[in-house]
């Protein structure tokens, strides 16, 4: 009898064993096309600042982390929102995480039992998996081609008793990104008491221009807000795994007092490459230079899927493209193609918090990454797509 239960892995990590089997390497490795990793360049950008090659560690710095994090960094992260976004946070309605997925788990695994999730069926693969194995009580909001991957205020708000919105923006894998008055109505709703909202902003900086909750968030002390960011997607630094969640002083206080037994604070050296990541000048040129690199690589690839009969419904936000193949082909055929080309794509199919597997209605989609892709790739790419579409 097994010590542990078994579970298995995010659906995308299959994939990658899958595809480690057919080629004979890891996806990412030289010779390979990394077209399912959402993971973005981590050299500086067109016009974008440098990232930084040393980070300071003294011997402080080698002592245990405080269990909210870094003074330092919490204040930088505070700054940056109300610089950017007109926000009133202090240091205290931050709490940082090793990564944004930690504090998404945390937040859920502190949820009170009478508080029903409320999640797009089309989402970010991992939700299904943290909702399962916590055993969140959850229920699926369409969002599907009817209404183009975008379900409405309303539809989310259409649940009786105490509900959690969770929902990724730009989303994950559509890049469809709420804006404007729609996000305005979302935030309203959560600091009105009719719901709560956990809105996870990793691509935060993938909108031209960017976008956050926390610029409608009037006292995020009296809110039900919760917002994720990291410094993974935007700020290119996923390998420091180094994320943080912005709430109320109340919510920090639950966070960080799991911090004290559950995690015992986050690398203080990562922390402190983060910090080196908020300066002033350097966050400015990141804003400008990571929506523009991206927006230009969304709609050369955009035109290019297009005249190989693909369908597109992808946003304009993140650095993906959520396309629908042609003929019935379905997104784990076209990968039994990509495989032997040393090329894989996220299928439809490990994005429906359904799970319906064949029956599944995102059978025939696919999530293309560009995120780590330089421009130099792009005539290989898209020949190898078109060859992979055509049979091989």
């Amino acid at each position: 009898m097994s010590l542990l239960r078994f579970v298995r892995p995010m659906g995308i990590y299959e994939t990658l064993y899958a595809f480690l089997d057919v080629f004979g390497t890891y996806m990412g490795e030289p010779g390979t096309h990394p077209w399912s990793q959402g993971f973005p360049r981590t050299v500086q950008l067109p016009g974008g600042p440098k990232l930084p090659s040393t980070v300071d560690v003294s011997s402080d710095h080698l002592m245990y982390p405080k269990a909210w994090g870094m003074p330092a960094l919490r204040q930088a992260i505070a700054g940056y929102y109300n610089h950017a976004y007109g926000s009133r946070l202090a240091p205290e309605n931050v709490m940082v995480f090793a990564g944004g997925r930690p504090a998404i788990v945390a937040s859920l695994l502190f949820l009170d039992p009478d508080i029903t999730v409320r999640v797009a069926s089309t989402e970010y693969t991992p939700y299904y998996d943290i909702l399962e194995r916590l055993g969140r009580a959850y229920t699926l909001v369409h969002s599907g081609v009817e209404n183009g991957f975008a379900p409405s205020v309303e539809d989310y708000l259409a649940s009786e008793g105490r509900s959690l919105i969770v929902a990724s923006n730009p989303c994950n894998p559509t890049g469809v990104t709420r804006a404007g008055d729609e996000l305005e109505r979302l935030v309203e709703a959560a600091c009105s008491g009719r719901c709560g909202l956990l809105i996870d902003e990793a691509y935060e900086l993938f909108h031209q221009p960017p976008v956050s909750a926390l610029q409608y968030v009037e006292n995020i002390d009296e809110s039900d807000v919760l917002v994720v960011g990291a410094a993974t997607k935007g700020l290119q630094a996923p390998g420091i795994r180094i994320g943080w969640i912005i709430a109320s002083r109340e919510h920090v206080e639950t966070l960080s007092n799991f911090s004290s037994f559950g995690m015992g604070g986050v690398s203080h050296p990562s922390q402190c490459y983060a910090l080196e990541l908020f300066g002033e000048q350097r966050i400015a040129l990141a804003r400008t230079a990571v929506p523009a690199f991206y927006q230009g690589q969304r709609d050369r690839y955009g035109e290019a899927f297009e005249r190989l009969g693909l369908e597109l419904f992808s946003g304009r936000g993140g650095f993906y493209h959520w396309c629908r193949l042609p003929d019935g082909l379905t997104a784990a055929q076209l990968n039994e193609r990509l495989f032997p080309m040393g090329a894989a794509v996220l299928e439809g199919t490990d994005c429906d918090m359904g799970r319906r597997g064949d029956e599944s209605p995102l059978r025939s989609f696919f999530r293309f990454s560009f995120g780590p892709l330089g421009p130099e790739s792009f005539e290989e790419d898209v020949l190898l797509l078109e060859r992979a579409l055509g049979g091989g």
